[in-house]
Formats: C-alpha cells, structure tokens, sequence
C-alpha cells in the first residue's frame, strides 16, 4: 500500500506534518478528513519503492537515524509485543509514539510489508543503515520459535546497553576534545595575529634575536603567509586516509593499527570482545545455531583482524572442533576470556558466560576511559603550558638582553 506524506491543518488551525498510509491520493484526503486534519500539501513518499540500495541518497543521510532512537523504538516495540497486541497493531501504535520523522516513515513501511504477508525480520531486512544483522536474525529466529515478545525484549536490553557504553565513552572523551581544539584556535590566534605584533618590534631594532625568538619568528611568520597551505595539506591527507581506508587493503591495516596503538589499542579490544561476548550470549539465548551466530557476529564486530579470528573459529567448529581452540590461537582474545568460553562450552554453560564476559569487560571499558580522562587533562595542561612558556621566553629573552645593553 502506497505511502503518502502530508502537510495539513489540525482542528485547532495549526500546521502539521506526517505521513499516511491509503491506497490511493484521494484515499489518503478522505482518511485525513475523517481524523479531523485537512491536509494543504499530499505527495506519495517513494522511499519504501527504491529499496534498500536507495536509502544512501543525500535526503537520507540528511534524516540519519540514531542508535538511541532505534534502541527506543525497540523497547516501545518489545512492551506493545509483551502486552498482547497483535504485531500490525502494535506498529500502528508505534508509528503513532515514534517521533523521529524518517524512522516514522521507515516503521510505516514496514508495517504495510507486514500488512501484506511479510515476516517482520524480512520487513526490517530492508532498511539496513536502520537495522542491523543482528537485529533482523534475532527477530528471524524469534518469529520462528514464537517467541518473538521475549527476543524483543532481549534485543531492547542489549541495544540500550550498547547506546549507554557508546554514551559513556563519548561523554567522557568530550571534555579532551573540546579541550584539544579550544587550545588549537587559541594557539593559532597567538601565533598569527599577536605574536607577529609584538616582534616586530624586536625586527626593527635591528638586533640579534636569541634562537628560541627566531624559531618563534618562523613559525609565526610561516602560519601567517602560508596558513592555507598547511590547511589544504591537513584536508588533503585526511581525504587520501580516508580513500585508502576504504580499500580492503587500507581497512585491514587501519584495524591492525586500531589495536596496537599506544594507550588506545587495549580500549578498542576491550570494546570489542564486549561486543563480541555480548552478541554471541544474545544470539545463543535467543535460539540462533552457533555457527549462524558466530557469521552474524563477524559482521558487527567492526575490526576486520577480530572478524578473521572469529571465522577461523566458525570454520574450526563446523570441522568438529570446539570455539575456545581457534580464538586462542589468534592470540587476540586475553587467556581469561577463552578459558572461560572453553568452561563454558563444556559445562553447558556458554551463554551464561559469554554472558559475564561481557559485563566485566563493560566495566573494565567504563574504567579504562575514566582512567585515560584522568592521564589526558593534565597531559593536555603540561602541553599547553609547555607551548605558553616557550613563547614567554622567546619574548622575554630578547627583552632581557636589551636591559643589559642599557646598563
């Protein structure tokens, strides 16, 4: 059933916005008018008609969905499923609570495609930059058992938790951040309009400057006349990073890089054998085969070095071995994680521990970042008062070297 996109007048006098489903145009006023909203503005919305390949348009990354807002909607899904309503039912109502424009739009489609015979994971399968592998496979599997409320549910605990270990760390790395550009443009400012100022004065006495004033000099006066350059030479190796991460070659490298680096490196694999722990433990619960599982957990892993191990662990398994084996030959998982997976594994246990894997690793995530805010505050105000000092002293050198010349 086509979807159409109105502007219109409530019965107060106020314009709104919204979309509705009909059959057709006329339809569509008839059924505006019957809800008390005479619409100034009808037009059928082709999103849900280009398909999934479509939804990269400009308009659509104009109207990006967030992780939070999905991770709401999944929750107001689950508690609409776990009271009873039928599923159709239980979109409409969604659509009515959802109040994000374009995720809107998308849940209208969905349920029409449900309306229309579709299972919901085949509904959802169609708007991949909204929902994740993960998520269609899991509600996949709990279509088929009939226990579509429980995955649901499970399914909007692992989101939020993921939105709020996303939240956290960005909350905390927030304040380096901010700090690191603030002092930037204030460097810059010093450097090109100020610093300039006052050693010209040095200049025009035609005196010999001591080598910190004249290294101050250059890089002032480069910043001054060459800014640009140095602008176009950022944008430029950022653009080119950014074309080679693209490549297999160039991404495989940059995860490789990701995990080694200094400081940063142990967060990332912490982030994502998380991850990696989390989704399996989800997955297992929800009725997924291993195998299935472990090929879902690859392509949200986000590293492609940890995806490789965890398919060398899928092959293993279908060959007749266990999981703990491959990933502790890749030597990319600590020894704790895999021995308690191999425990699990043989008491029958495995999703329970994935299951505690991932809360702990949570926690040591959570400390870590607390951690390297508490390391990157006070190295930033060294740095930034190294910076200071040395342009206090290739100012106040000079200066002292003209008293001594006036005694």
């Amino acid at each position: 059933m086509p979807v159409y996109e109105y502007k219109a007048l409530n019965p107060a006098g106020k314009l709104v916005r919204g979309i509705v489903d009909a059959d057709d145009m006329r339809s569509a006023r008839t059924k505006l008018r019957k809800a008390g909203i005479f619409p100034t503005e009808l037009r059928e919305d082709t999103v849900g008609k280009r398909g999934a390949r479509q939804e990269i348009r400009f308009t659509t990354l104009l109207h990006r969905v967030k992780p939070q807002d999905v991770a709401l909607m999944v929750r107001q899904l689950s508690t609409l499923t776990v009271a009873g309503l039928p599923l159709v039912e239980s979109l409409t109502a969604l659509i009515e609570q959802v109040d994000h424009p374009y995720l809107k739009r998308v849940i209208t489609q969905v349920r029409e495609k449900v309306n229309e015979g579709s299972t919901l994971a085949d509904a959802l399968a169609e708007h991949p930059r909204i929902f994740s592998p993960l998520a269609v496979n899991m509600i996949r599997a709990g279509e088929a058992s009939g226990a579509l409320d429980i995955v649901l549910l499970r399914l909007a605990d692992f989101t939020e938790s993921q939105v709020a270990l996303r939240n956290k760390i960005w909350a905390a790395m927030t304040y380096p951040i901010l700090m690191t550009f603030v002092g930037s443009g204030v460097l810059f400012f010093l450097l090109t309009f100020v610093i300039p100022v006052v050693t010209q004065i040095f200049q025009d006495m035609e005196q010999s400057l001591p080598l910190v004033t004249r290294v101050l000099i250059g890089v002032s006066t480069f910043l001054q006349r060459y800014w640009w350059l140095l602008l176009v030479g950022i944008l430029t190796l950022v653009f080119a990073a950014r074309k080679y991460r693209q490549t297999e070659a160039g991404s495989l490298l940059y995860d490789k890089l990701k995990l080694r680096f200094p400081v940063f490196g142990p967060l990332f694999q912490k982030v994502a054998i998380s991850r990696f722990s989390r989704t399996l433990s989800i997955l297992l619960d929800s009725g997924i085969t291993l195998l299935t599982a472990l090929d879902i957990v690859k392509a949200v892993m986000n590293n492609k070095v940890l995806a490789a191990a965890v398919e060398e662990a899928r092959k293993s398994i279908s060959e007749g071995q266990d999981i703990a084996s491959p990933l502790r030959r890749s030597q990319l998982f600590p020894p704790l994680v895999v021995h308690m997976i191999a425990v699990g594994e043989k008491s029958g246990k495995l999703e329970e521990m994935l299951r505690r894997i991932a809360e702990s690793y949570d926690n040591e995530v959570e400390a870590t970042v607390q951690g390297l805010t508490s390391i990157l505050e006070p190295f930033m105000i060294l740095v930034m008062g190294a910076v200071v000092g040395f342009i206090v002293l290739s100012i106040l050198l000079p200066i002292f070297e003209m008293n001594q010349i006036v005694r």
